[in-house]
């Protein structure tokens, strides 16, 4: 059996950070600890290596000009004139991720972690732009880093888009001066967790449902309000439903229905797709939907309800 040979990737758009986080860790940190390592390159912005520095660390550069050339048998001639003890792949943001996974490895190549690399400036330009072509990078990612963050960077903004399509993320926000964060401060909701009664409004469900996702303990015994459609699952019963909304993560074609469990007596009344407004408490909850614990709603009052101006939540 190929002895394990760990592969770590780097993605994100041109200018992103890629080059530098590499450089920091590679170097800087040691990362390889002297192990021979392959540092594949797919794209050269301003920022670049300098090969004799890395081979005094024992890291081999190699540079793939373009996706043509990404090969089955370029990687085969890799190892057999490197024999790497490990690998790390700087990605060409612009190439399809899946193009890369479909291609066949030498034996023991085991990616380990997907490291995304955003540049918090230029963020929301690239969503609406390449919104796709962004996802993609983030939803494969174990690691998002967003770069070059100010004190004006949506951080709360930015964490549940990445949350909504990679709930497992990690997320950092590194600042101009290298300082990291990983939390962000409840003030970045839309409503008072403070409240007698938490008030969704009909654009916030998608943020509660984000946040809440994430952090169940916070709203464990909270009271809340709020409109959705109503979605029966055949294993539920007749004492649960899930008043949801559609939401869009990546793009038009990845709209899904999202929502949380619900516990009420009425149920059985409700129709499928029908429009309702529930004032409930949440209890957090072991449910196989979301693997784990989740927010439960267990329902004190349940009226019918006009559908909301705008059926498609986003979570911004």
């Amino acid at each position: 059996m190929a002895k394990e040979i760990p592969v770590y990737m780097f993605t994100g758009f041109l200018e992103s950070g890629k080059t530098t986080f590499i450089k920091q860790t590679l170097i800087g940190q040691n990362f390889n600890e002297g192990d021979r390592a392959l540092l594949i390159v797919c794209e050269e912005g301003v920022e670049e290596y300098d090969a004799a520095e890395l081979a005094a660390h024992n890291i081999m550069l190699e540079v793939i000009e373009d996706a043509e050339d990404m090969t089955t048998e370029l990687f085969m001639k890799y190892q057999k004139e490197y024999k790497p003890e490990l690998v790390l792949i700087e990605y060409n943001g612009t190439w399809k991720l899946q193009s890369l996974f479909d291609l066949r490895v030498p034996a023991g190549w085991t990616v380990v972690q997907i490291v995304a690399n955003i540049d918090a400036s230029t963020f929301e330009s690239y969503l609406n732009n390449m919104r796709a072509m962004m996802m993609e990078q983030v939803n494969m990612a174990n690691l998002v880093i967003f770069n070059r963050c100010t004190e004006e960077t949506k951080r709360g903004e930015y964490r549940r888009i990445i949350k909504a399509n990679n709930r497992m993320a990690t997320i950092i926000f590194e600042k101009e001066d290298g300082s990291t964060e990983f939390e962000n401060s409840d003030d970045d909701l839309p409503y008072r967790l403070d409240s007698d009664v938490i008030e969704i409004e009909d654009d916030d469900f998608g943020i509660f449902y984000i946040d809440a996702s994430d952090n169940p303990d916070k709203y464990e015994g909270k009271k809340i309000h709020y409109k959705g459609m109503v979605y029966k699952p055949r294993n539920y019963g007749k004492t649960a439903f899930v008043p949801g909304r559609h939401a869009m993560t990546c793009c038009v074609e990845d709209i899904a229905f999202v929502g949380f469990k619900c516990i009420s007596d009425m149920a059985a009344m409700l129709k499928d797709r029908q429009w309702v407004e529930v004032t409930g408490t949440i209890k957090k909850e072991y449910y196989k939907e979301f693997k784990g614990e989740a927010p439960v709603i267990y329902a004190e009052k349940i009226v019918p309800a006009s559908k909301p101006k705008e059926e498609v939540v986003l979570f911004n």
